[in-house]
């Protein structure tokens, strides 16, 4: 092969461009920085800050600015990023390419290369670009970035004139693989974006992440409060110069009242009780990337999961073998030591059974995967099944690994073996004969093992072994061994079959072993859960249909539902896949567009997506979804800078743990939302009725100060604490244009602030009327308005129960909370420093009594009438 001379190589690059993928232009962090104070809520904030500034309320000023500059730098850090993640896929390509111009073979930087180009490949490189094989030996590919697939495919020279490259061709080797073996030249068909990479990182760019539902929530909240504010000052500044007070004054007072009705400790609640999530997640396996995805898992409606390694083990498992004319199968999974030989139900002994024990010493030898334990060996192997428990750590092919514990079950040792038989050749699995063999030492001559295709290995074999004879193979015993084969593959198995041979002799048949990647036991549990919490579970894999449908069936997920390929996607229009979409649970050969697309699909029908995946072709639809989640262990650097949440362990029970979790934080979001702003309610009105009525001013600056401390604090923080409740994943998920009050939540806010400031006044009012001074009226008030939102606190635990059902003890730190907090107030009372600052009193038995009294009153009456209508 010539390849290309200098100068086509030159006009060549000139049409096409470098071979390097797309880079969007970058937004300067600066303007990244400043974009974060666009939000309602921070608007009204910056307002607060001006304000309390104004009327020296310094202090108030410097939490409020705090509280906002640190929502900006989370939020910063996000975008930020984001901005890495084509970064990082670019860093994905070979650096360099072997080439041949002008007729002969050189090394140049890999962005060079242009179509037509002849490049060459090793064992060890990275593929520089999309190219056509022209010439290939003993080639084996690691795919798995761009099919999710890991194991390694083999690849071979093909129609010069197929220069098409879609996924999943033989012949074709794609730009960002691996060579894992052997060796080959081919024609570099495209390069840059026009590559199968290359349109991922325009995908990639083409995707624009939206807002959560929960800063949707929150931006309707501050529309909310900003209203309330600019109301209340409204108000409280007409019944003034009603009265006749001074405009100014009043103008004042109004603001000053609206201030008091900002809850500025909300979005510092909301970002602790996120973090909080996002801490107990982390004890979990999950490590959350984007703090507002938390409570957006928690309204996902549809989790789209990836099959290797998130519902299955990742790990292949021999379960059936067929030998000596007779079908075993075996117990156990993946690397785990413990496991059994079964026929007919009942358990065997491998050593009393000689063909399927040669089988199995077969797939001993004929490997080069290792087995190493995790654990000290013990002997708790019966003749027949072995109980130990832990697992092995396997290096290499993952079908040797499967044989080799097979093998480990039976108490054959690959390590014994060998001592014993000393390899003396290996011939390669080459994906031209679709087989490998070894030849070891036996005795004084050789014995060779091969391993491969059923047909492959049957066309050589004239005898096979029935008991502990040889006997000659006939055609019809063929046949009825092709028949086996063909059956445990339409069941999803991987069939290989193993034959021996001695010296120079003929092949002796020695049986099939049959394997698959089976589901996760957490996996099938973790699907029940989302199935009862009406979160629908899809799997989206590039493995074969046939495959797919089989895992999908076992780990619970068809239930009358169909599977989809790739192909058959593509033949329907939007309109047809939105109308079909609730048929399907399995998706199957599938590319990264078709990720893309049906991601697209489901939040069409307004569904909240959670996608999990850890290759580069899963990299736009984790990004696309509401949710992205990539794999901590099998996941590339792309895949989990595109996620919004990663899982440590490739777990989806894992991901279920979290949505749980996400659940538990927007409930939580919801009970301080409606504490907070109950309480804001309650003070303002207190202000303003006793504007209204009449009366001297209920309450001081600094008595308000102190009630905001005692309050707004703590408390509120301790209610981010609360666990799940117990019934958290056996309701439905949120509906995305659910309003933030839905469910009466706004009419309880409302209902239990009135009341609060209703009861204040009423305290102030009565020992007023009892003869008490002003301040005794104060102090009175102070200790109503403190107890009865401390009381109120205990209500917002549940949304469901009332005072006399709630779990006190589920929340130490809320119990804890309260009591500092009455602490507090006690000492702002009993220690006469404070009571110069706080201008309080100390209190009569009776009119303590009277404000402790008030402070019960309502939330007694809502308990009792909340049981009376359950009970009804």
């Amino acid at each position: 092969m010539s390849g290309l001379t200098s100068k086509q190589a030159r006009e060549r690059l000139r049409q096409d461009g470098e071979n390097e993928l797309s880079a969007s232009a970058k937004l300067h962090p600066v303007r990244m920085f400043l974009g974060q104070f666009r939000d309602v809520m921070v608007l009204i904030l910056l307002a607060a800050t001006a304000v309390s500034a104004f009327l020296g309320e310094v202090t108030d000023a410097v939490t409020i600015i705090l509280i906002v500059l640190l929502n900006a730098i989370l939020g910063f850090l996000q975008e930020f990023r984001t901005e890495q993640t084509l970064e990082s896929l670019r860093n994905l390509t070979a650096p360099t390419a072997a080439v041949c111009r002008d007729g002969t073979w050189q090394t140049i930087p890999a962005r060079e290369l242009v179509r037509g180009d002849c490049i060459r490949l090793e064992a060890g490189d990275n593929v520089p670009a999309d190219a056509a094989l022209a010439s290939a030996s003993g080639l084996a590919v690691n795919e798995s970035i761009l099919t999710g697939e890991s194991e390694a495919v083999a690849k071979r020279s093909g129609d010069p004139a197929d220069t098409g490259n879609d996924l999943h061709k033989p012949n074709i080797v794609y730009a960002g693989t691996a060579v894992l073996r052997g060796s080959a030249e081919g024609i570099v068909i495209a390069t840059g974006t026009y590559t199968q990479m290359g349109k991922i990182s325009v995908m990639l760019q083409d995707v624009r992440q939206d807002m959560t539902p929960l800063q949707k929530r929150l931006a309707g909240l501050g529309k909310v409060v900003a209203l309330l504010c600019l109301g209340v000052c409204a108000a409280v500044f007409l019944a003034g110069i009603l009265r006749g007070e001074p405009v100014f004054d009043m103008l004042m007072t109004g603001i000053t009242i609206a201030i008091a009705a900002i809850p500025e400790g909300l979005p510092a609640t909301v970002t602790i009780a996120l973090a909080l999530a996002v801490s107990r997640m982390m004890k979990h396996g999950a490590l959350v990337n984007r703090l507002h995805s938390v409570e957006t898992l928690g309204c996902a409606s549809v989790i789209c999961s990836d099959k290797t390694g998130t519902i299955t083990e990742n790990r292949m498992t021999v379960t059936a073998i067929s030998a000596g004319g007779e079908s075993f199968q075996v117990t156990g999974t993946g690397l785990h030591i413990a496991g059994a030989f079964l026929q007919d139900g009942h358990m065997v002994n491998p050593s009393a059974k000689p063909a399927l024990r040669e089988l199995l010493v077969c797939g001993s030898l004929c490997s080069t995967a290792e087995l190493h334990r995790e654990t000290p060996e013990k002997s708790q192997r019966n003749r027949s099944q072995r109980t130990e428990r832990g697992s092995w750590h396997a290096v290499g092919d993952p079908t040797e690994a499967a044989l080799l514990v097979a093998a480990e079950k039976a108490g054959i040792s690959r390590e014994k073996l060998l001592r014993q038989h000393p390899v003396r050749h290996m011939e390669p699995f080459d994906s031209e004969t679709r087989r490998m063999a070894v030849t070891v030492s036996a005795g004084a001559g050789v014995c060779t093992y091969w391993k491969g295709a059923a047909d492959c290995i049957l066309e050589q074999c004239g005898f096979q072994m029935l008991g502990d004879k040889t006997v000659p193979l006939t055609a019809a015993q063929k046949r009825s061994i092709r028949e086996q084969a063909a059956q445990f593959s339409d069941q999803a198995l991987r069939v290989l079959a193993l034959a021996r041979q001695d010296g120079t002799g003929d092949c002796v048949f020695l049986g099939l072993a049959a394997m698959i990647d089976p589901p996760r036991e957490s996996a099938r549990t973790a699907i029940r859960t989302c199935a009862r919490a009406k979160i629908r579970t899809v799997m989206i894999t590039g493995d074969h249909k046939n495959t797919a449908s089989a895992i999908a069936r076992q780990a619970g997920l068809l239930r009358g539902k169909k599977a989809m390929t790739g192909a058959e996607l593509d033949a329907l229009s939007d309109a047809q896949l939105d109308a079909c979409l609730d048929q399907y649970a399995v998706f199957a050969r599938v590319n990264p567009a078709h990720k893309l697309r049906l991601v697209r699909a489901y939040r069409r029908r307004g569904e909240i997506v959670a996608m999990t995946g850890d290759g580069v072709n899963d990299a736009p639809a984790i990004k696309e979804a509401d949710v992205g989640v990539a794999m901590g262990r099998s996941g590339t650097d792309v895949a989990r800078q595109a996620a919004d949440v990663v899982l440590t362990d490739d777990n989806l029970a894992t991901l279920v743990d979290a949505v749980e979790q996400g659940r538990c934080v927007y409930a939580n979001i919801r009970k301080f939302v409606r504490y907070l702003l109950s309480c804001n309610i309650g003070e303002v009105l207190t202000m303003f009725l006793g504007i209204l009525m009449g009366m001297p001013v209920v309450l001081l600056p600094t008595q308000l100060l102190l009630v905001n401390l005692v309050t707004d604090g703590l408390p509120a923080i301790a209610l981010g604490l609360e666990p799940p409740e117990p019934e958290a994943m056996q309701r439905p998920p949120r509906k995305p244009d659910e309003s933030f009050f839905s469910d009466g939540l706004m009419g309880r806010i409302v209902f239990r602030g009135i009341m609060i400031g209703i009861c204040t006044l009423g305290t102030f009012a009565v020992l007023l009327r009892l003869g008490g001074t002003l301040e005794a009226a104060r102090t009175g008030a102070l200790c109503t308005l403190i107890l009865s939102q401390l009381i109120h606190v205990f209500e917002c635990k549940s949304e469901r129960k009332t005072l006399f059902s709630i779990p006190y003890a589920s929340n130490g730190w809320l119990i804890g909370a309260v009591l500092v907090s009455v602490g507090v107030l006690a000492a702002a009372i009993a220690v006469p420093a404070l009571r110069v600052i706080f201008s309080t009193v100390l209190l009569t038995g009776q009119q303590t009594g009277i404000a402790t009294a008030f402070s019960l009153a309502v939330p007694l009456v809502s308990s009792l009438a909340g049981l009376g209508r359950r009970k009804g």
